[in-house]
């Protein structure tokens, strides 16, 4: 790693795990995210177990979700002498005889992921001798993560603003071509850092009647009272668009399952008290399909959600 510039964290990351694995061998080093119970693999130095980034692991099955814990050691040149580790689920995927861990932190001391190794073979006793360094290492990397989430903040912000041109005249929110782009940028930061996000799409129910009874004018007043809502509720990091007619999305960033059915709970509430009917649909991004896929569960929950509102099961 002598002389070397890195442009971000997805480099550094990379250069580290192969730094430690040419100086320490073991057949798989990782740097991962933990979410809920998933542990997703961001970054990987593979050699023998076919792990690559993006997988997803069940993090309660993991030797790491016992580390950070300190249940169990952070350097085990046998991991079979652990009784923990010996009885890990992880161990019915994959043989493993040797592990490193150390955890990796965000700003406010809560676990952003874990640096990680594992070997199919015992290996030397005096690996816990190098204890200080992976310490270090794992420091650096956590400094690392946490001035680059805070600097993805501006970009977000840097993009929006580039983007502002794109917008629907009608109700001032992001329009289709201004959604996909963000949505593109978006799935590159997820892809590197492993947060979740939600998706929602929302459809309104009575635009059409709207239009053909009360007049286009009342149809736009419509359309309008639907924005304004949306912006109200959202977080300000979250992305509001108008696809087109009467499709509107959401782009819920850095949230959980939980929350994000928190808000698609206000947004219905919100939308009653202002006289607005409307379906949506809510998808989370799964790390091994993206985003794409997730816009596109999104809709179908969308459709399944007015399906029930019309024949009255809602």
């Amino acid at each position: 790693m002598h002389n070397a510039n890195f442009k971000n964290f997805e480099e550094a990351g990379q250069a580290i795990l192969k730094f430690l694995s040419q100086r320490f061998g073991f057949k798989l080093w990782m740097i991962t995210r933990t979410e809920g119970n998933d542990w997703i693999v961001l970054l990987s130095e593979d050699n023998g177990y076919d792990i690559k980034p993006g997988q997803v692991f069940n993090w309660a099955d993991s030797f790491c979700s016992q580390m950070v814990l300190n249940n169990a050691p952070r350097i085990v040149p046998y991991s079979p002498d652990i009784q923990i580790y010996a009885n890990a689920p992880i161990n019915q995927l994959v043989t493993i005889q040797a592990y490193i861990g150390q955890p990796l932190l965000k700003e406010d001391g809560s676990l952003f992921g874990t640096l990680c190794a594992i070997d199919p073979e015992p290996q030397s006793k005096i690996l816990v001798e190098d204890t200080p360094l992976f310490d270090l290492i794992a420091k650096v990397l956590s400094y690392t993560i946490q001035a680059e989430l805070k600097a993805a903040e501006h970009v977000r912000r840097a993009e929006r603003f580039e983007l502002e041109a794109l917008s629907d005249p009608m109700t001032g929110l992001f329009n289709r071509r201004a959604w996909d782009r963000l949505i593109e940028l978006e799935e590159e930061r997820c892809k590197r850092y492993g947060h979740p996000t939600a998706v929602l799409m929302i459809d309104l129910n009575d635009l059409k009647i709207t239009n053909d009874s009360l007049g286009h004018t009342a149809g736009d007043d419509l359309i309008q009272r639907m924005a304004l809502t949306l912006k109200d509720i959202v977080r300000s990091n979250d992305i509001v668009a108008r696809l087109g007619g009467d499709e509107f999305a959401v782009l819920s960033i850095e949230t959980n399952l939980e929350n994000a059915k928190r808000l698609v709970s206000r947004i219905q509430k919100a939308f009653a008290e202002a006289g607005i009917s409307a379906a949506i649909g809510l998808a989370m991004r799964n790390p091994t399909y993206g985003l794409s896929t997730a816009i596109i569960e999104a809709d179908e929950n969308m459709y399944k959600n007015k399906s029930l509102i019309k024949s009255g099961n809602y």
